[in-house]
């Protein structure tokens, strides 16, 4: 009998000793949350032919063109003749502010004016008080057309 005491007394203390930590990690999620707002999520299923006139730069690796869907657009990136990222050209640091997103005249990396983040090519934040990387959305490439969708 003892010892079934002692085996509920040591089950009951090792929960609560749990307790606060889970309290501990359940605030920091909430707080996390709460800093860093979170991008609309808009519906997004679009097409554009990368031979246009209308997208001379996707001709080149490191060429880029902006489009209007998304929440607040699109900034498409040729990384290579088969291969194209569409990132959201809203910065994951403020999501609220009424800055664009624009691929820098150097055409090495994505800056937000407002805040000063900075993403590469790929979407990762390399600078600024940006923690995440762009919304990406999907892409796929059939002949000539360029499919973006999330």
């Amino acid at each position: 009998m003892a010892a079934s005491r002692a085996k509920d007394f040591i089950r009951m203390r090792s929960k609560l000793l749990l307790l606060p930590l889970l309290t501990i990690l359940a605030g920091a999620c909430s707080k996390n949350s709460s800093n860093h707002p979170v991008i609309p999520n808009v519906p997004v299923n679009t097409q554009l032919n990368i031979n246009s006139q209308l997208y001379p730069e996707l001709r080149q690796d490191g060429g880029y063109a902006y489009l209007p869907e998304g929440y607040k657009g699109i900034i498409v990136v040729r990384q290579n003749a088969g291969s194209y990222l569409a990132f959201e050209r809203t910065c994951t640091y403020d999501p609220g502010n009424d800055c664009l997103l624009e691929v820098d005249q150097s055409r090495l990396y994505i800056t937000d004016p407002c805040c000063g983040s900075q993403f590469n090519l790929q979407g990762q934040v390399i600078g600024g008080p940006a923690i995440s990387a762009l919304r990406q959305y999907r892409t796929s490439l059939v002949a000539s057309t360029l499919y973006i969708t999330n």
